[in-house]
C-alpha cells in the first residue's frame, strides 16, 4: 500500500514538473511588452498594451533584452500631419533628384564656361538679326509715310478731307508701324529673358564646372 502511494506521488511530481517546463517554454517563445501608463504604473503584457497607446512601449525578449521600442499611436490629425510631412519630404527628394539630372544634362551640353558663352552669344545674335530686320521694315514704312504726308499737303494736312482710299492707306500704314514697334519691344524682352536664363544656368553650373575642371586636372596628373 505504501509502495503504491509512493508511485502515485512520483507520477504527480512528474506531471507537475512537465507542466512547469511546458509553461516556461511557452513563455520563452513570446515577447513581453512593458510600459509605464499615465498613472505611473508599470504594466506588462504578451501583446501591445492599450493603456499605453499614448506613450512609448518596449518590446522585451524573454531574457529581458529590448527588442524594439514602439512609439505612441497617432490620432487621425497627427497621422494626417505625418503623412503631409512625408509627402513634402518626398517632393523635396524628387526636386533635388530632378535638379541633379538637369545639372548633369547642362554639364554635358556646356562642359565649360566658354561653351556656355558661345551659346548665349549665338542666341542673342539670332534675336538681334530679327530686330535689325524689323527696324529696316520700320524705316521702309517711314519712307512710305513721308510720301503720304507729301500727298496729304494737297488736302491741307487734313486726313478727313482725303478720299476713303487715301484714309485707308494712312490707317494701314499706322497699324503696320505700331505692329513693328511692338514686335521690336517684344524681341528686346526676349533678349532679357535669354540673358536671365543663361545667368541662372551659369549659377547652377559654377560648382559642376569647378568639379569637372578639378577632375580633369587630377586625371592629367596621373
Amino acid at each position: 500500500m505504501q509502495a503504491m502511494d509512493v508511485r502515485r506521488c512520483l507520477i504527480r511530481f512528474t506531471i507537475a514538473g512537465t507542466a512547469a517546463v511546458v509553461a516556461q517554454a511557452a513563455t520563452a517563445q513570446g515577447s513581453i511588452f512593458s510600459c509605464v501608463d499615465a498613472k505611473g504604473r508599470r504594466l506588462t503584457s504578451d501583446r501591445p498594451i492599450a493603456e499605453c497607446n499614448d506613450r512609448e512601449q518596449q518590446e522585451l525578449s524573454p531574457g529581458g533584452r529590448v527588442v524594439r521600442k514602439l512609439g505612441p499611436s497617432l490620432s487621425a490629425d497627427e497621422r494626417a500631419a505625418e503623412d503631409e510631412k512625408a509627402r513634402k519630404a518626398a517632393e523635396e527628394r524628387n526636386r533635388q533628384a530632378e535638379e541633379k539630372k538637369r545639372a548633369r544634362a547642362l554639364l554635358a551640353r556646356y562642359p565649360d564656361p566658354a561653351a556656355h558663352d558661345r551659346e548665349r552669344s549665338a542666341q542673342l545674335a539670332t534675336v538681334d538679326t530679327v530686330i535689325a530686320t524689323a527696324n529696316r521694315r520700320v524705316a521702309d514704312l517711314g519712307v512710305e509715310r513721308r510720301k503720304l504726308d507729301t500727298e496729304l499737303e494737297f488736302f491741307k494736312g487734313d486726313v478727313s478731307r482725303a478720299p476713303p482710299k487715301f484714309k485707308r492707306q494712312v490707317e494701314d500704314l499706322e497699324q503696320q508701324l505700331a505692329a513693328q514697334k511692338r514686335f521690336i519691344v517684344n524681341q528686346e524682352g526676349e533678349k532679357q529673358r535669354i540673358n536671365a536664363r543663361f545667368d541662372e544656368e551659369r549659377g547652377r553650373l559654377k560648382e559642376p564646372w569647378a568639379q569637372h575642371k578639378a577632375d580633369a586636372a587630377a586625371s592629367a596628373a596621373r
